[in-house]
């Protein structure tokens, strides 16, 4: 069969499931408690998998692998355009630093916890603290293509990730305000604890908005920063991999191209060159591209696989979770 006809099915039935995600994804009613398209679209691709396992098998694999890979590093390339350069300056060098610090810390322990106290492999592991750290489901789907996991366990690592990231982050939907009104901390403070702490953009936006005042804005562009580390992030780990894995192989370093053009994208989003239009329709397409890899993870996701995973990967997150709220607190509040 030629490629492409060959794509249609398991690219028609992500697509679908992804068109599916973002209209559910776009109703107030979710956006009020932070659920996110990408989340959503792993979610009904689970269900597909699950119950109806005879249409993702066969002819629909190898649009399925296609989504997983080429339209997943599309998206995060084209994830570039919900960030500029403009958003980095108006929380100045106070904000870059928490960022940094925030990130940088959650990815170490989540590595250290995860591999050393709790005994899980490398990859679980990372994938976990990326999204833990960086910015939910969208920095978990952008680890993947650089750790070179077996087939096999790709899928059932990527969705317990994403799991375990959504979990608590929809717990901070409920703590944060909360702790808010607790604390009676300044609303642009709080802001910026939120930006430095909160799993997912969406549930930034969601508690910002509950609290409003100050907080939804600056929430929104901490957060933002912290999503632009995302590149720096996969260019390090690209290298880390590559002096680990490829020194007994002699195998070259490969870079991941979707993170420099992501950092592409964000100069010309900087640069205000691309017509309204335009824009709006690249980020669309990004969204897509990202919501149909994640209903393609989701369709290899099956309930056998996540109970392999055990509780480690819970445990893991929550630790991380307590880490962002209680030293991210102390950083921003404190």
């Amino acid at each position: 069969m030629p490629p492409l006809p060959r794509f249609l099915p398991g690219l028609g039935l992500t697509a679908l499931i992804a068109t599916l995600a973002l209209i559910a994804g776009g109703r107030s009613e979710l956006q009020a408690i932070g659920l996110a398209p990408l989340t959503l679209a792993i979610v009904l691709g689970a269900l597909v998998g699950n119950f109806m396992p005879r249409l993702t098998s066969g002819a629909s694999q190898a649009g399925i692998k296609f989504a997983q890979r080429t339209l997943l590093r599309s998206g995060v390339a084209l994830y570039g355009l919900n960030l500029s350069l403009q958003d980095v300056t108006q929380v100045g060098f106070s904000g870059i630093g928490i960022d940094l610090l925030m990130v940088a810390s959650t990815l170490a322990l989540g590595c250290f916890v995860g591999t050393r106290w709790l005994g899980m492999d490398r990859d679980s592991a990372l994938l976990i603290a990326a999204g833990s750290a960086i910015c939910g489901a969208a920095a978990i789907v952008a680890t993947v293509p650089l750790l070179r996991m077996r087939t096999a366990d790709t899928a059932a690592k990527t969705a317990t990730a994403v799991a375990t990231v959504v979990l608590f982050g929809t717990l901070a939907l409920f703590l944060y305000p909360l702790l808010f009104a607790w604390l009676g901390s300044e609303s642009s403070l709080f802001g910026m604890f939120i930006g430095s702490t909160v799993h997912e953009v969406a549930q930034v936006v969601a508690i910002g908005n509950a609290i409003g005042g100050e907080a939804a804005q600056n929430a929104v562009i901490v957060k933002m920063i912290r999503v632009l580390l995302l590149v720096p992030f996969l260019l390090g780990l690209s290298f880390w991999i590559a002096g680990r894995d490829d020194a007994a192989s002699g195998q070259k370093i490969s870079i991941p191209w979707f993170a420099l053009v992501f950092l592409l994208f964000v100069a010309i989003n900087s640069l205000h060159i691309l017509p309204e239009q335009a824009r709006s329709v690249l980020k669309l397409a990004g969204i897509a591209c990202l919501a149909s890899a994640m209903a393609a993870f989701g369709m290899e996701t099956t309930w056998r696989l996540l109970r392999r995973a055990g509780f480690r990967p819970l445990l893991l997150g929550a630790i991380l979770f307590v880490h962002l709220v209680a030293v991210g607190g102390w950083i921003n509040l404190g």
